[in-house]
């Protein structure tokens, strides 16, 4: 028996084994890992694909555009704003005819003819002029009276000495730089007119300091004449006046323009 039980085991050892099994194991095993691999690479993208709003760069296309075809000239309007119809306006009424009166008809005994009626033009009633009955009130415009000193002239500076305008000008327009600087134009009334002039006369003596201010002629604004009037007593001194000029004082005539 136990020779017999060896003989089975070595028979059993020596028979062939089944290759089905293994066979299909080993070819499913190798689909799944070539499986895997082909998912793998799709999801990393190293296949192309034609999937509708895939990213990357787009493609170009060409386009001919075709002329349109013509219409027919009967069909088309070329003015959008007028018509080739147009509706016929309704004719203007004729002036009534006047009735004439035949001049060589003999009149009729007993009947009254009604003159004819002449169209005389009426002349226009005279108009008075209208009234302004707004009261007169704030600035007057300047008179045109020319002021009294006329020599030696340099900008809105005069004095009376005309050698000393010629001998001295950069004098005369030291009196027109401090006059500018100290008088104030915003002390005048804004409804004085433009061009509004107040004409003053003073003396400056020899140490530069003026006295004798008075008004030579007025603008006819108060507050332009007093402004100027200020401007000159703001002035502490003009200067000494030159040493070549021997008189000791000399008459400034100086005017304020609006």
């Amino acid at each position: 028996m136990s020779i017999l039980d060896s003989g089975g085991h070595l028979e059993r050892e020596l028979g062939a084994e089944p290759l089905a099994g293994p066979a299909a194991g080993a070819i499913g095993l190798h689909l799944a890992v070539v499986g895997l691999l082909l998912a793998y690479g799709w999801m990393l993208g190293l296949f192309h694909h034609n999937l509708w709003g895939n990213p990357g760069a787009g493609g170009s296309m060409q386009v001919n555009i075709t002329s349109a075809l013509p219409l027919p000239a009967e069909e088309m309007n070329h003015n959008v704003l007028s018509t080739e119809t147009p509706s016929q306006a309704p004719a203007q009424p004729s002036p009534k005819e006047e009735h004439r009166v035949d001049e060589t008809a003999i009149p009729i005994a007993g009947r009254h003819v009604k003159p004819k009626q002449r169209n005389l033009t009426k002349a226009p009633a005279h108009q008075p002029q209208p009234q302004h009955n707004a009261a007169a009130y704030g600035e007057q415009a300047g008179s045109n009276v020319q002021h009294q000193m006329q020599p030696g002239t340099i900008g809105q500076t005069t004095v009376g000495d005309n050698s000393f305008a010629s001998l001295y000008a950069w004098y005369v327009d030291q009196i027109n730089r401090k006059m500018s600087q100290s008088w104030n134009k915003y002390d005048v009334d804004p409804r004085t007119p433009k061009g509004a002039r107040v004409y003053l006369i003073f003396t400056i003596h020899r140490d530069g300091t003026v006295s004798n201010l008075r008004l030579d002629q007025s603008s006819g604004s108060p507050t332009l004449d007093r402004s100027c009037e200020r401007g000159v007593q703001r002035v502490d001194t003009f200067g000494n006046l030159p040493s070549g000029y021997r008189q000791g004082e000399l008459n400034v005539g100086y005017y304020c323009e609006y």
